[in-house]
C-alpha cells in the first residue's frame, strides 16, 4: 500500500470532495481521482460514495479511516524522532469559542511564538464544533467533556457567567431588582437554532421562560451589544469584569460552566502538538483568578 495513497484517501475525507483534497495537497483533480482508484483497486473495496457535489465515506472507508489516521500519525511521530533534538516546527492549529480564543487565548499566542519561532499557530474562534477526527483542528477548546470517540480530554478551568448591562442602559431602564424583573427589559442572547452545544443553553437557568429580543451567535457579539445599551445579557465574568461601561446585574445570580482541551488519540505524542496543549493548561493555570 502506497502512502502517499493513503494522504490523499484522508485529504478527500476531510474535505468531503476530490476537488477540495487537490486543492488542499496542490495536486490535479485526475491525480488525485486517478490515486483513490487505485488505493481502492488495493483494497479491494469502494472508500467513498461519490456525487455531483462531492464524497461521502462508505462503511468500507469509515473503517479504513481509522486505520489511515493511525498510519498518518506514525508517520508525523517518526518524523519528528528522527528530528528529537530539532527545534519545532510545523502548523498546530486550534479550535476554540469566541469569547476564550479572542479574549483569552489569542493576546497570549505571542509568547509561545517567542519561545518556538518555527511553530505556525492557528486560531480559529468561532462558536462551532469542531472535528478533531476530520483534521479540522489538532486541538479543540470545548464546553463539555467528550464522551466517545479516540479523544484525550483535559480540564482547563472552569469559569462563570453573569447577568451583565451598560451604565447607559440601565440609566434609562433602570436597574432589576430581582429574577423576575427581567422580564421588564430587553434581553439579550444566543440565536436558539444556532446553539451548537448543549452548555450554551442556559438561558433558562436564570429565567423561566426567557425572551431574547436582541440574538447574537456569537459571545464576542453578545458582549459588544449590551456595551452598546442593548440590553441585558449572560455575559462572560473574565470578558465582562474589566469593562468600565459594564455592570454586573444581581450579581449574587452566577453559573458556573467548563472550558476542556481536547486533541486526537493518535496526535498525544506528536511533540508540536502536546507542546501547544501544555501551553493552554500553562497559561490558564497561572491566570486562573480571572476565570472566577
Amino acid at each position: 500500500m502506497n502512502w502517499d495513497d493513503v494522504r490523499i484517501f484522508l485529504a478527500i475525507a476531510r474535505s468531503g470532495q476530490i476537488l477540495g483534497a487537490a486543492r488542499a495537497l496542490r495536486l490535479n483533480h485526475a491525480t488525485v481521482a486517478r490515486r483513490l482508484t487505485a488505493l481502492e483497486e488495493a483494497l479491494g473495496s469502494k472508500l467513498f460514495v461519490r456525487k455531483t457535489n462531492g464524497s461521502d465515506l462508505s462503511g468500507a472507508g469509515e473503517r479504513f479511516l481509522i486505520h489511515a489516521e493511525a498510519m498518518e500519525s506514525a508517520m508525523l511521530a517518526a518524523r519528528e524522532a528522527a528530528g528529537a533534538n530539532a527545534a519545532v516546527d510545523g502548523t498546530v492549529r486550534v479550535g476554540a469559542p469566541d469569547g476564550f480564543g479572542v479574549a483569552f487565548l489569542a493576546p497570549r499566542l505571542g509568547e509561545l511564538a517567542e519561545r518556538h519561532p518555527g511553530l505556525r499557530l492557528e486560531l480559529v474562534p468561532v462558536p462551532r464544533a469542531f472535528s478533531l477526527s476530520r483534521r479540522e483542528a489538532d486541538i479543540a477548546v470545548t464546553l463539555e467533556r467528550p464522551r466517545e470517540g479516540r479523544l484525550v480530554a483535559r480540564k482547563l478551568t472552569d469559569y462563570s457567567l453573569g447577568l451583565y448591562a451598560s451604565r447607559g442602559y440601565l440609566d434609562r431602564h433602570g436597574t432589576p431588582k430581582s429574577l423576575d424583573d427581567l422580564r421588564d427589559h430587553r434581553l439579550v442572547g444566543y440565536v436558539q437554532d444556532l446553539l451548537y452545544t448543549a452548555s450554551l443553553d442556559y438561558t433558562g437557568e436564570f429565567l423561566d421562560g426567557w425572551r431574547s429580543g436582541i440574538a447574537v451567535s456569537s459571545a464576542m457579539g453578545q458582549t459588544e451589544a449590551v456595551r452598546s445599551g442593548a440590553g441585558i445579557g449572560i455575559l462572560h465574568a473574565f470578558m465582562a469584569r474589566t469593562d468600565s461601561d459594564l455592570v454586573s446585574v444581581l450579581p449574587e445570580q452566577q453559573l458556573v460552566r467548563s472550558y476542556w482541551t481536547v486533541l486526537h488519540e493518535d496526535l498525544r505524542n506528536i511533540r508540536r502538538v502536546t507542546l501547544v496543549s501544555e501551553f493552554l493548561t500553562e497559561i490558564v493555570t497561572r491566570d486562573r483568578a480571572i476565570f472566577g
